[in-house]
């Protein structure tokens, strides 16, 4: 039982730096896509940005937002 013991101990010590790496959290993406040029698209382009900010996201500060 013993030995069981030890290797469990060893294991999780082991593990231990990769799971606290896993836990590191990203700054959250967005993705936009629009078949539409950016000049017709810059009134939805104004509501999509003023819904982040009223979530509380601030384009480029704690979300990344991806245009295509």
């Amino acid at each position: 039982m013993r030995r069981r013991d030890f290797i469990k101990v060893v294991g999780s010590v082991v593990a231990w730096p990769l799971v606290a790496q896993a836990q590191q959290s990203a700054t959250p993406l967005i993705g936009f896509l629009s078949s539409r040029s950016p000049d017709e698209s810059k009134f939805v382009l104004a509501a999509f940005r003023k819904g982040l900010s009223e979530a509380g996201f601030t384009e480029g500060t704690n979300v990344t937002v991806e245009y295509r």
